[in-house]
């Protein structure tokens, strides 16, 4: 029996870039009402990375693999990264200068396990599950329980020396 296809909706947020930041996600299961919605905010990070961590969290919280998944995003940075093929040459060159290259490199573990197709959605535009992914996104950079973005932090912390 073939398994249902899931959707995965995604935001994220960064109130200032950087500053505190949050992502959000929801997953909706074809042909069922079951709905999940997911949200954390990081005390400093980027937009880009949010938008990436949502995506990344949302294929990790599958447990069966491998499914059919469509992640709607707003974001032309993940969108265009994989379908355009981008990241997958980084890849081979190591990732080297490329920024995130901690969560691309989680990304592709997961990604590798599903099969994922990508439709972007264009942001604040009455997308009623992307409206939603923004609103997690923005109370999650805005909440009380913000844990850090140790990369992100450290390589800050690495550049601003000297």
């Amino acid at each position: 029996m073939k398994s249902k296809g899931v959707y995965l909706y995604t935001d994220g947020s960064s109130l200032g870039n950087p500053g505190p930041g949050g992502y959000g996600l929801r997953l909706e299961w074809e042909g069922m009402s079951y709905v999940k919605e997911f949200s954390q905010g990081f005390v400093r990070t980027t937009n880009n990375r949010m938008e990436l961590m949502a995506v990344i969290v949302g294929l990790e919280l599958l447990k069966k693999q491998p499914l059919e998944v469509v992640v709607y995003s707003d974001s032309k940075y993940v969108i265009d990264s994989v379908e355009k093929k981008w990241v997958f040459g980084w890849e081979k060159k190591g990732f080297k200068d490329k920024k995130n290259s901690d969560l691309w490199k989680r990304f592709l573990i997961i990604y590798r396990k599903h099969t994922v197709h990508f439709q972007w959605v264009k942001g604040h535009n009455q997308h009623p599950q992307n409206e939603r992914c923004d609103q997690l996104a923005v109370a999650a950079a805005k909440g009380k329980n913000l844990i850090p973005d140790v990369v992100y932090e450290q390589i800050e912390k690495e550049t601003t020396k000297g």
